[in-house]
């Protein structure tokens, strides 16, 4: 085997009430793609960040080609030949795809920037990588992974040795990460290291080689990934002897159906969703299915009043409502999880006391607020119901990891005892361990008889817990579908594809 490219000794990273790291060891080499695993909050995300010079270790060594190296930086790692492609993608919207890969580097000619080098430059690249792009076209126009490919073609540009790829996969189609993982072969046959951050399983034993598994912080192991079964790599990212996915599967109940929650009749909004007709009941878990734009966030968002409908009328148990904004379907006891945990549910420079409490503050209205000694039994309760780490109510919720930042918005909206929970994507990004958790969570949640919409792009993760399922397309209702056992994936897809079930 080659001489490790990277190599890091004994990376240890606190912060304060956080020991993020302590006492890692991480090898990278040529030619390879090496996962790194471990549930949210294990040190993946700070691990990267020391890597790429945006945090300093408190102690330890990086090594690049055997050479001792501070890196001061990230302008620094990458003249290092450290490179990374964020989930959400840091370049130029408004600039063509020749001009994001070329940008800060562009060639000139007596003075002035030579556009026809840069767009037979970038047209060349791409090539290389088996990519036929347009390269005048704007980055905007383009989809979210071909912007991430061009993010990749920029960092090969910049001759990275290492390529650091942190959940590229998470917002892709299956067609989309074949694609990415064709580009990703040619790297790896051209020598390039790659770094690849991922929560799912399968695309884990599709394409690395290797992979690094982190645990709380502490390194669990390295490990060739043919040596390694799907369960035991599960089980050393949880601690936990056993398939926490089995266990969910033998503890979800029969449906019990209740009272009927909510009736939409014709409810529709132009430009967003056609009319639809749709029974909610209590004790049920109705999973929303589609694919990315079929409309399953914006019939979620009429619900919940966030979007106004503008045909059709909304039933409860005493009769038509209008729910004309979000605090008026507060309090008809309905409470909405946004696809977008940061950008519209989680405020992200206030404290984990201080997002769980709000949704029953503003539901009390500011004249009644709670008490300090109330806010931090109730606070204390469901951090640790929901084990949320770390365990501090008065931490930024900006410094936890994506899955205990779901775990927080999940709390906001269970504080307020709703009657019906909607969930858009609430386990977008996160490791398996909290996936299972908040996957068991709704079941017992149903099976207490609350009523839950489930929205997931991940079609088994739908199956599983859903009692019964909505197939949206083109931004209307095509199909409802008794989840009676027989269900499969499969028989989604094709109702999808024919636009209704007995297609």
């Amino acid at each position: 085997m080659a001489a490790p490219v990277l190599e890091m000794e004994g990376i240890s990273k606190g912060f304060p009430g956080v020991q993020a790291l302590q006492d890692v060891s991480f090898r990278l080499f040529p030619g390879e793609v090496h996962g790194l695993m471990g549930e949210n909050g294990a040190g993946k995300s700070t691990l990267i960040k020391v890597l790429t010079g945006v945090h300093t270790a408190d102690a330890g060594l990086v090594t690049i080609d055997d050479v001792d190296t501070l890196i001061r930086g990230p302008l620094h790692a990458q003249r290092l030949g450290i490179s990374t492609v964020y989930q959400e993608v840091n370049l130029c919207p408004n600039l063509s795809v020749a001009e994001n890969i070329f940008i800060g580097r562009e060639p000139r000619r007596f003075g002035r920037i030579d556009w026809k080098q840069i767009n037979r430059r970038a047209t060349e690249l791409l090539a290389r990588l088996g990519l036929d792009l347009d390269v005048t076209a704007q980055l905007g126009s383009c989809s979210l992974a071909v912007q991430q490919l061009i993010a990749i073609v920029r960092a090969v540009d910049l001759k990275a040795k290492v390529l650091i790829l942190d959940e590229p996969t998470s917002s892709l189609d299956r067609g989309e990460v074949a694609r990415l993982f064709s580009v990703m072969r040619r790297l790896k046959a051209d020598g390039v290291a790659i770094l690849f951050v991922s929560h799912f399983l399968e695309q884990i034993y599709e394409i690395c080689d290797r992979v690094t598994v982190l645990r709380n912080g502490g390194l669990v192991g390295e490990y060739p990934i043919g040596e390694l079964s799907r369960l035991d790599l599960v089980a050393k990212m949880t601690g936990q002897e056993l398939t926490a996915l089995e266990e969910l599967d033998e503890a979800s109940p029969d449906v019990v159906k209740g009272e009927r929650l909510l009736a939409l009749e014709g409810v529709g909004r132009t430009g967003a969703i056609d009319p639809v007709d749709l029974d909610l009941h209590a004790g049920e878990v109705v999973g929303f299915a589609g694919l990315l734009g079929s409309g399953r966030s914006e019939l979620a968002r009429l619900i919940f009043g966030a979007d106004s409908a503008d045909t059709g009328v909304i039933r409860t148990g005493g009769g038509p409502v209008a729910l004309k904004g979000p605090r008026a379907a507060i309090d008809q006891g309905i409470a909405f999880c946004p696809e977008d945990r940061k950008g519209d549910g989680l405020i992200m420079d206030l404290t984990v006391e201080e997002n769980i409490i709000l949704a029953l503050q503003v539901s009390r209205g500011w004249l009644k607020p709670l008490s300090q000694r109330k806010r931090e039994e109730l606070v204390g309760s469901y951090i640790k119901a929901l084990r949320i780490h770390p365990p501090h109510p008065y931490a930024l919720v900006k410094n936890l990891s994506g899955g205990n930042q779901q775990k927080v918005l999940l709390a906001r909206w269970l504080i307020t005892r709703p009657k019906l929970l909607i969930l858009d994507e609430p386990t977008r990004g996160i490791d398996i361990g909290a996936k299972t958790e908040i996957q068991k969570l709704v079941v017992s949640l149903a099976g207490d008889g609350m009523g839950v919409v489930f929205i997931s792009a991940e079609l088994e993760e739908v199956l599983r817990i859903s009692h019964k399922i909505e197939v949206l397309r083109d931004r209307r209702l095509v199909a409802e579908l008794d989840n009676d056992g027989t269900l499969t994936p499969e028989h989604i897809l094709q109702t999808i594809a024919n636009g209704a079930a007995d297609s």
